[in-house]
């Protein structure tokens, strides 16, 4: 256990100094392996450990998903996603921020990054609302905030990887995430309408748009909803499994975005190279974590860590909500792919143990699953390096980042009220799950 203390030590480390993650995941986990099983033994695992990673078909499904959402984002689907949310609700008290979260909930529905949905839909949403005088901390945290629901609502490359990590399945795993993403998103619309009701000043009230302009920007989205119904439809009445349903979303987003006339060649080269890099940077977050988590297995620090909990006198609800509290504290240092891909290798034996509510081992699977992807959605506002407010920053530079933290800490609370729900409550993730 004292080596594992050891190597977690030098991880966080080297990432306080820069170091790239999956160096510094993999480094302190090939010194690990050569302490314990000498150099021969490392350089013979490294042999095959790569293609044992990469030959697993399920990981195909991260970069068609990626790539749907890349396309959706060059195709400027988020536009009309923003402005047909706007036509409806944007003339009411804090509208438009509202009008922001809902496109970034919709827009997450065909995405499945936390990071590209906050950058997309704020280049519509954040000229519009400082445009109409919304102030620069309540629309940067809004959109800082919602972004988040792009890893919330399915598809969720988060939830692939832990599905991938816990062998479990990962359309149901997809169905769980529904009502607590529909969750997430009426909560943001609750704190909005407190927010404005207290200072109006914030968020002025714009004017209603006609019935006619309402119905031209609802009909302008009915893309997204079919690509939505085509892709989940499809996976859920048995046409086809997540890998095809992905591939089937990106061609179907590419021809919409093709038949638009909003995809050049420039933006179908910008769809594919960011699909590449982000790809690449997951599977290299995979390399290095599976060297540090080898290392792991080597030392036998988590059934060291499993037989310590199973032997402590405390209730397995207490265990549960001190691992949820430690991702809320690995997220101040570390990105979400990350936290998950080193972790759950190591914690998820100690929940699998544990008695909780009754529930069979699929279920806690998938239940302890939402839980880990909602904790983890924190990481990306919460300060001190909340991902998300660095990158609405990047485009808000006139507001400081202390505004929008500040603007963030009632979303914050809402997070907070909403993992305590979904803890205390398991049905709530496990409802739609029922009907797989």
């Amino acid at each position: 256990m004292s080596l594992a203390l050891g190597l977690f030590g030098a991880m966080l480390t080297l990432m306080a100094l820069r170091v790239p993650i999956a160096v510094a995941m993999a480094l302190p986990g090939a010194i690990g392996y050569v302490l314990l099983a000498g150099d021969a033994t490392l350089f013979n695992m490294l042999k095959g450990m790569a293609y044992a990673r990469f030959s697993n078909y399920d990981l195909s499904v991260i970069p068609l998903f990626l790539l749907m959402g890349n396309f959706a984002s060059q195709g400027g689907l988020s536009r009309d996603l923003f402005r047909a949310a706007n036509a409806l609700i944007g003339h009411w008290r804090g509208g438009m921020a509202m009008a922001a979260v809902l496109a970034c909930a919709a827009f997450g529905a065909i995405c499945g990054s936390s990071v590209a949905t906050a950058a997309t839909v704020a280049q519509v949403a954040l000229p519009e609302m400082r445009r109409f005088g919304y102030s620069g901390r309540l629309a940067t945290a809004t959109l800082a905030a919602g972004g988040t629901l792009g890893i919330l609502i399915p598809p969720s490359v988060v939830l692939v990887v832990y599905a991938i990590l816990t062998e479990q399945n990962i359309a149901r795993l997809f169905a769980a995430a529904f009502v607590p993403g529909l969750i997430a998103a009426a909560g943001y619309l609750v704190v909005i309408a407190i927010y404005a009701r207290r200072h109006p000043e914030h968020a002025p009230a714009q004017p209603a748009q006609s019935f006619g302009q309402r119905g031209r920007q609802l009909l302008a989205v009915w893309p997204v909803l079919a690509i939505f119904l085509l892709v989940f439809g499809g996976i859920y009445g048995g046409l086809f499994t997540p890998t095809e349903g992905a591939a089937v979303g990106a061609v179907a987003t590419f021809a919409v975005a093709l038949a638009r006339r909003e995809l050049d060649g420039a933006a179908i080269q910008r769809a594919f190279l960011a699909t590449a890099e982000t790809t690449a940077m997951i599977f290299m977050i995979f390399l290095g974590a599976d060297m540090l988590n080898a290392t792991l297995a080597l030392s036998q620090a988590p059934a060291q860590l499993a037989q310590m909990v199973a032997g402590l006198n405390v209730p397995a609800l207490w265990v549960v909500a001190a691992i949820l509290l430690f991702y809320v504290l690995l997220g101040a240092v570390m990105d979400e792919l990350s936290m998950i891909v080193l972790t759950i290798p190591v914690l998820f034996p100690v929940v699998m143990g544990l008695d909780l509510f009754g529930l069979g081992a699929t279920d806690k699977a998938v239940w302890f699953g939402i839980l880990t992807l909602m904790v983890v959605e924190v990481g990306l506002i919460a300060p001190p390096v909340g991902l998300n407010v660095y990158v609405i920053h990047s485009l808000a530079k006139d507001v400081p980042m202390a505004e929008t933290y500040r603007g963030i800490m009632p979303f914050l609370l809402s997070d907070a009220l909403r993992i305590l729900l979904l803890l205390f409550v398991p049905a709530i993730s496990l409802y739609l799950t029922r009907f797989i």
